[in-house]
């Protein structure tokens, strides 16, 4: 088997192949944390902060929170899929180079209702990495129009699994 010289670097776990998510705690000031998924690395900048690399296909899900003295001035859940080399992406604040982007909410009461929704499917014994990347779709737009998102079901996750085996 010929291998490309030019592909040679996007060996699976290589840095080049990876998405690296930038997470910042300065408590109660700016609080950036990784609510789900599996990372394959962590590299430690300082006592504030972290950089997290996930492997291509994986899905997690983001949060960034920020306040003045005033307030909060940012809620933020972002539920991404990490993308393979040469696949399209979008770009994020903190997420390197980006990736899919699954599920974006603003404003703290749908983040709590997002992260409500992640709690729900955890009761059930399944990973939020794990759901269907259509469902988190599906609660994106659901709480974008103002509508209750169904709930995830252990049936629906058996249909995604099946699916997601075919399709490889």
């Amino acid at each position: 088997m010929m291998t490309n010289p030019a592909f040679a670097h996007a060996r699976a776990g290589s840095p080049d192949t990876l998405t690296a998510v930038e997470l910042t705690w300065l408590e109660k000031r700016i609080e950036h944390w990784i609510r789900f998924g599996h990372d394959t690395g962590e590299t430690i900048i300082d006592r504030r902060r972290r950089v997290l690399t996930f492997a291509p296909n994986t899905i997690f899900g983001f949060v960034r929170w920020a306040s003045n003295d005033y307030g909060t001035i940012v809620s933020r859940i972002d539920i991404l899929r990490a993308i393979a080399p040469g696949e399209a992406y979008q770009t994020l604040p903190f997420v390197r180079p980006g990736g899919e982007i699954l599920l974006r909410i603003s404003g703290w009461p749908k983040v709590e209702r997002v992260l409500a929704t992640i709690d729900t499917v955890e009761t059930l014994g399944i990973d939020p990495a794990a759901v269907a990347p259509d469902y988190w779709r599906h609660v994106h737009n659901r709480l974008g129009a103002g509508y209750e998102p169904r709930p995830y079901s252990r049936d629906q996750h058996r249909a995604w699994l099946l699916r997601d085996r075919v399709l490889k």
